[in-house]
Parts: structure tokens; C-alpha cells; sequence
């Protein structure tokens, strides 16, 4: 099993303002924490490069990305709400994280590699068509989504995004569209507002919006119930050919913007789970892109957790 790991170090250089949670600290402790196990020499080492602009606007407008462009290289302190804090090189480190996914969907999809997981920021499950949201630039999930329909001829594509934020934006992207199913397990009500469990799609999307909105202080049983129940169930009918992690680590107990009681092993349980569901339908084919957790200490146990789910080490 060769699991893939992506990261670059220009990713620390978006800098969205002096205290702000989605700080470099996320990525620098991490791979400080990763490089000391002992199987992290095991993964395979992914080069990203930016996304094309015709890439993203498979997402989003043009209008939007030359906003989004004009706002950083203006100095501007953020981008469309106060949350989203940007610096001048944030709108090409923000193409970087964009584009790192479909370096690792190249290697799944070429056998260089059978996995893999994406160590980036900015984080991107909020951003919508047409506006910057909750840290988020442009939506990193749903452009790999797209590029594995069109240059990689996937069809149905599972999203699964466990952040304890709802995906608003990955959702509003594919709520109309049959051939990408979009779950998500996420404390409700909460930030950004949406996701209730009667959101499930529109149109022909209707029955592709597996929303699973969690209680404040639901843990490990509440979710587990959630997937066994739900959520496996969903992905056996949908039958993926590719899945795809938004994987967010911020339902941990201890994390600083929510209220949820996942344990750290959890991540490891939910990781196996989806190992489950690709080697069964797809073959082994995921890739997982870090969405939120801000914990400096928990958050590189858990993608720690989560990387040897993905590489069957534990």
C-alpha cells in the first residue's frame, strides 16, 4: 500500500493576520509531529503545482478569481468577510493548495501511488462560486471533483467531508448534479448555517446530499451510529468510482471553534472505514485534503491518526 503525502512549504506564507486560527503554526507542527514516526519515510512524497485558471473556473466565476486576485495583490487585510484574512501572495499560494489535489489524483490515478492525503492550506469547503468564506479561497474538493470528471473520465465521485463545519460551498457546487454525491458530519446548528438533514439536493441532485448534522457534545458512539446507520449505507448504493476526504479534524474534543468530543483514535476509525468503502468500490482510490482543526498540539495526533489509516500501518 503506498499512501501519498503533499506538502510545500510556500504553504506557510499565506498569512491571513496576526491571531487568526488558520495559522502556518496548523502545517508547521504537524509536520514536525509526522516526521518524527517512524513510518512516515514509508509515504510517498507528492510535488504540488498551482491549478490552472481554467481549472477554477470549473468552480468558480472568472469574475470572482480576478476579485480575488486584485484584493491580495492590493494589500487588502481579507477577502469578502473579516474570517477570510489574506496577505499579497495569498491568491497564488491559494492556486498551490487548488492544485495539489489533482497532483495526487494524477499518482492515484496513474498506480504511482494508491492514496493520499494533502497537507495545505488555505483550507477551501466554504468558499462558494462567487465568495470567499470561513478561511476559504477557492474549494479545493470540488475543483479535484471536476478535474477527475473531465480529464480522468471518473464519473461518480463521493465527497465525504467530516470537518465540524458544514461544506456549504461544496455542497451549493453539486446539489444539483446526480453524479457526485456530497456527505457530511458536521455540529448543527452551527457556523455556516447550513446543512440541516432536509438539504439533500436539488433537481436530479435530489438524494445526493447526505447531510448528518451532529449535536453540541455528540462524541465517538454519535458519529459511529451516524456512519454505520447512514452514511456506509449511502456510499454502498452510490457506488463511487473515486472519494474524495474533506477532511477537517476540528470535531475533536479539544478543539477551540466547536463544541464535538471526537477522540483522537476516531479519526483513525473513520479513516478505516472509508479504506472500507474504496477497496470495495473503487479500487483504494481516495485522496484526503486538510480542511480545518485548530488545536496545535491534537491536530497533527489526529492527521497522524488519519495518515496510518490511509497507509494500513496500525
Amino acid at each position: 500500500m503506498a499512501t501519498g503525502f503533499l506538502y510545500h512549504s510556500d504553504f506557510l506564507d499565506h498569512n491571513p493576520g496576526m491571531g487568526h486560527p488558520e495559522s502556518a503554526k496548523r502545517l508547521s507542527s504537524t509536520l514536525q509531529h509526522l516526521q518524527k514516526q517512524p513510518w512516515f519515510a514509508d509515504l510517498q512524497p507528492v510535488t504540488p503545482t498551482p491549478a490552472d485558471i481554467p481549472l477554477i473556473e470549473n468552480i468558480h466565476s472568472r469574475q470572482y478569481i480576478e476579485r480575488a486576485r486584485a484584493a491580495c495583490q492590493s494589500g487588502a487585510p481579507f477577502l469578502d468577510s473579516m474570517d477570510v484574512g489574506i496577505s499579497r501572495n495569498s491568491f497564488d499560494i491559494a492556486l498551490l493548495a487548488a492544485g495539489a489535489p489533482l497532483k495526487l489524483a494524477d499518482a492515484v490515478i496513474n498506480g504511482t501511488i494508491d492514496n493520499g492525503f494533502a497537507l495545505l492550506r488555505p483550507p477551501g469547503h466554504h468558499a462558494e462560486a462567487d465568495s470567499a468564506l470561513g478561511f476559504c479561497l477557492f474549494n479545493n474538493v470540488a475543483i479535484l471533483a471536476r478535474y477527475l470528471q473531465q480529464q480522468h473520465d471518473i464519473d461518480r465521485i463521493l465527497i465525504l467531508d467530516w470537518d465540524v463545519h458544514h461544506g456549504n460551498g461544496t455542497q451549493h457546487t453539486f446539489e444539483e448534479d446526480p453524479s457526485v454525491l456530497y456527505i457530511s458530519t458536521h455540529q448543527y446548528p452551527y457556523y455556516p448555517g447550513t446543512g440541516a438533514y432536509t438539504e439533500t439536493g436539488i433537481g436530479r441532485g435530489e438524494g445526493t446530499i447526505l447531510n448528518c448534522p451532529m449535536a453540541a457534545g455528540n462524541g465517538d458512539r454519535d458519529y459511529e451510529h451516524a456512519f454505520m446507520e447512514k452514511i456506509l449505507p449511502k456510499i454502498d448504493d452510490f457506488k463511487p468510482e473515486f472519494i474524495i476526504i474533506s477532511a477537517g479534524f476540528d470535531a475533536h474534543v479539544d478543539d477551540p471553534l466547536a463544541q464535538m468530543n471526537l477522540s483522537t483514535g476516531f479519526f483513525h476509525w473513520m479513516t478505516q472505514r472509508m479504506m472500507e468503502m474504496a477497496n470495495k468500490h473503487c479500487q483504494g482510490r481516495i485522496v484526503s485534503v486538510l480542511e480545518g482543526g485548530y488545536n496545535l498540539q491534537m491536530l497533527p495526533l489526529c492527521i497522524a491518526e488519519h495518515l496510518k489509516g490511509l497507509n494500513q500501518s496500525q
